[in-house]
């Protein structure tokens, strides 16, 4: 069985990597070629270039690497035709990816797998419409998600959310990060103030304000901060007049142990305030209330606001189909608002547990891991070619 398989960030490298073990497993015969990071390369796969030429965000950064990345399209495609694989597995990373498979089936009726469904749900519905003309079947990480593909004529299958398959700190492993932190028994508010430096710096004040307001008004309180490597020296002077604030540096020491730190830091915490994105289902494995705030640009703000589809960004509110998460976005996005919806929750935390349970549940947690569920449906798509 011959898979070319392509991924443009580390995100997808990681789907890439677990989808590929799961291939492996199911299919021993199975000989890959494609593009990705250091999680598909520790399963098999020889690079045809260093993913890390696709890791371009924002229309500042792509203009000057247009060229080169309208070639690496060219390049791919050219690679998969000469190939003839029995399907190409693109991952996320829409721009590139489904480039490469316009130009494939352009020229030959390979089947095509596109991991990671767009969020049609939640805006520009009609980009399933555009990509059904050269994607067969789409992996979907949310359950809601088939039914927006299939009515654009794709099959979608459900193949369960990566965070399931995650490791989660236990209750041993938060009591030991509090002792070893002196925490002791002090309520612990978690600050994720995002990945990316742009969210940092238009997030950063916001949070400041709220937590020195939290800090008025809950003077035990004990804050955490985990930081991400790409952000963490804006973390560090964001934090630096922050009271009673513990700074969590991945750069510091083996990149194993920081991430079990994290682990037991969000374990450990009582309430957690963060920035929207995926994180949210990062609590909600750990058990973790949160209060979620976000913002963007004034002008991003208006044209997102009036596409988008959805009452909440929350994904744990999405997929619980409830609404107990708060959000703070766009102009609600303010240090008071912040303050007050994460106090609310220091004094009722336990409204949140049944929707976080539930989401979890619903995103395959308990089953079959992620990337062999992938597997079973790519090679049963293959199967009904």
């Amino acid at each position: 069985m011959r898979v070319f398989i392509l991924a443009g960030e580390p995100s997808g490298d990681k789907l890439g990597g677990a989808l590929m073990a799961g291939l492996k497993e199911l299919r021993p015969d199975v000989v890959f070629e494609g593009i990705g990071g250091v999680q598909m390369q520790a399963e098999g796969l020889t690079s045809r270039f260093d993913m890390n030429e696709l890791s371009v965000m924002g229309l500042a950064e792509i203009l000057p690497k247009y060229l080169h990345l309208k070639r690496r399209i060219a390049q791919t495609a050219e690679a998969v035709v000469a190939m003839q694989p029995d399907v190409l597995i693109t991952i996320d990373s829409p721009d590139f990816s489904l480039r490469v498979a316009k130009l494939v089936k352009a020229r030959s009726n390979i089947r095509t797998v596109h991991y990671v469904a767009p969020t049609v749900w939640a805006w520009r519905p009609g980009r399933a419409a555009k990509m059904a003309r050269h994607i067969d079947q789409v992996l979907a990480l949310l359950p809601f998600e088939p039914p927006y593909m299939e009515a654009a004529g794709m099959r979608c299958d459900f193949v369960g959310h990566p965070v399931v398959a995650e490791p989660v700190a236990d209750t041993a492993d938060a009591e030991s990060f509090r002792a070893d932190n002196g925490l002791g028994q002090a309520p612990v508010l978690l600050v994720l103030p995002g990945s990316r430096r742009s969210e940092v710096a238009r997030l950063g004040e916001r949070f400041s304000d709220a937590v020195q307001r939290l800090k008025a008004r809950h003077p035990d309180l004990k804050i955490v901060v985990p930081a991400a490597a790409p952000v963490a020296e804006a973390v560090l002077a964001l934090t630096a007049d922050w009271p009673d604030t513990l700074v969590l540096d991945p750069r510091e020491g083996e990149y194993s142990a920081a991430m079990a730190q994290k682990r037991a830091a969000f374990r450990a915490a009582d309430v957690a305030l963060a920035a929207s994105g995926t994180v949210s289902l990062e609590l909600a494995a750990a058990d973790t209330p949160m209060v979620i705030a976000y913002d963007m640009s004034p002008l991003s703000r208006l044209i997102i606001g009036r596409m988008l589809l959805v009452d909440t960004v929350t994904l744990v509110n999405l997929v619980s189909d409830t609404r107990v998460v708060p959000e703070f976005i766009g102009k609600s996005c303010t240090p008071k608002a912040i303050a007050d919806g994460v106090s609310a929750v220091l004094d009722a935390p336990d409204a949140q547990r049944s929707a976080m349970a539930i989401t979890m549940q619903r995103l395959g947690k308990g089953g079959e891991a992620p990337g062999l569920r992938a597997a079973r449906a790519v090679l049963d798509g293959i199967s009904r070619d």
